[in-house]
């Protein structure tokens, strides 16, 4: 019989943790979306750490900006951003507030309201396809800029709430190089996800954009 999922959820205590602590241990842990239509629950399966100052890769590397500001805040709050002029991605932010470090949710697996995940996920050939990857997990969630700075630790009605799940056991938890960061940035093996899921996003190297003529 498979142990449903706790429903508990996490403290601000869990975010509260340097982020390499964090984010492995967010793998297995729910996050639930509130929605008019619904509520959508996603099992964690994929995730990456970014380390404010001390890490190249970071949007928080250069200091204080208006963009992300959520993640010089408290721990446990939503830092949303929008890349590349077409989808939103969500991260966690972690560690002592000011200091600007951050989980990226790269991917999951529906759990609940996969119907209303298929309608914003129309390229999708499955449900495994529904979340696998940061902008597809946050386009499945109906995520955008409008949630950055939602506190997921919050009691009461709240558009988004990360609970405790069900860890994964450490040797289940793989790790490696993070997925299209370049430079300095790009050598940290700081993208965490569970062994042989089918969830789990593709690992691609930084490609350089060129610019258009």
């Amino acid at each position: 019989m498979i142990t449903p999922p706790d429903r508990t959820p996490l403290p601000r205590e869990f975010f509260d943790r340097p982020v390499l602590e964090v984010a492995p241990d967010l793998l297995g842990r729910t996050l639930v979306r509130t929605t008019p239509a619904g509520p959508i629950t996603v099992r964690l399966t994929e995730v990456e750490a970014y380390d404010g100052p001390n890490d190249p890769g970071s949007h928080a590397y250069r200091g204080h900006t208006a963009r992300n500001g959520v993640m010089f805040g408290p721990p446990g709050h939503v830092y949303v951003y929008f890349t590349y002029g077409m989808w939103f991605c969500m991260n966690l932010v972690c560690g002592p507030e000011g200091r600007a470090s951050a989980v990226l949710l790269r991917a999951g697996e529906v759990l609940e309201g996969a119907d209303l995940a298929r309608k914003r996920r129309l390229s999708a050939r499955n449900d495994k396809e529904l979340a696998k990857g940061p902008a597809r997990l946050a386009t499945a969630l109906g995520v955008d800029r409008a949630l950055d700075g939602t506190d997921a630790c919050a009691s009461g009605e709240t558009p988004l709430r990360a609970l405790t799940g069900t860890p994964v056991a450490s040797d289940q938890v793989l790790n490696g190089p993070r997925t299209g960061v370049a430079g300095d940035g790009g050598v940290h093996p700081w993208r965490f996800w569970i062994a042989n899921d089918p969830t789990v996003s593709p690992y691609r190297a930084h490609v350089p954009r060129r610019r258009s003529s």
